[in-house]
């Protein structure tokens, strides 16, 4: 269990995973077993995500797939400590807390500070599409993503839902130094080294959100020789395979989304 000073002032001497089930507020996401809400405690914005077991079911089904299950919200807290270590923008976790030997019913939470207030790089780019950005400010975040990109695989850390719109801009009117952060972290995976599989799963579903914001073919040439830190020509020749895949991968991506209407 972990509780930041508010949390311990706020929950002295009760039982934290009955303080948590009593939080109300703004419900993002209620699954069976799961609970996403934002709720405001000492006049600031928090997140509470909150898990009560998988089941057997679940986790059988996804031994079967050959992955891994989330168990609980320790996938996240631990996610968020990796890409902290490695200087990557991320959430900071207010409250953690879990107890139960058995997997499939195990209970957990994670608090983590609001980002506030920010926008998503997907909202961004479609203000983009009316009113494009100064080129100065396109290089700055694209530089960014990308180092923040690099910094997460390199610390063997692959994100799972990997979209422009999990990356929140604070200071969205910058030109130069943007501040960004990295949520959602629930599904990551941490490895010694990030499988092949992974990282092509990461820059595949990261280039396919990009598609409808106005990055030229030098944008994405910009992004291929600062991720990988050589020049394109001995980057091709290393890594055709991966960037080939990557552009296959997103390009199916973008027309399964059309089909199914979720496009902005």
């Amino acid at each position: 269990m972990f509780l930041n000073a508010t949390f311990e002032q706020l929950w002295q001497g009760k039982d934290p995973f009955e303080q948590a089930d009593a939080i109300s507020g703004d419900v993002y996401r209620e699954l069976d077993g799961r609970r996403t809400l934002r709720f405001e405690a000492n006049g600031r914005g928090y997140f509470l995500k909150q898990h009560k077991g998988v089941g057997w079911k679940e986790i059988i089904k996804n031994l079967l797939s050959l992955r891994l299950p989330i168990l609980g919200a320790a996938n996240e807290k631990n996610a968020v400590e990796a890409l902290t270590n490695a200087g990557v923008g991320t959430m900071t976790v207010a409250a953690f807390a879990e107890r139960g030997a058995n997997p499939a019913a195990q209970e957990s939470f994670i608090i983590t500070e609001a980002v506030e207030p920010s926008i998503s790089l997907e909202d961004l780019a479609i203000e983009w599409r009316q009113s494009p950005p100064s080129l100065k400010q396109k290089r700055a975040l694209l530089n960014l993503v990308c180092d923040m990109t690099r910094k997460m695989h390199d610390a063997g850390v692959n994100h799972r839902d990997f979209y422009i719109c999990h990356f929140l801009l604070r200071n969205r009117d910058c030109d130069a130094d943007p501040d960004l952060t990295l949520i959602d972290l629930h599904r990551a995976l941490i490895h010694s080294h990030l499988p092949y599989r992974w990282r092509l799963k990461d820059l595949a579903s990261l280039y396919y959100s990009a598609f409808d914001v106005p990055l030229t073919k030098t944008d994405r040439l910009r992004f291929i020789r600062r991720y990988s830190g050589q020049p394109l020509r001995k980057e091709f020749g290393a890594n055709q395979r991966l960037w080939h895949e990557v552009q296959t991968k997103a390009d199916l991506l973008y027309v399964k989304a059309q089909r199914k209407g979720i496009l902005r």
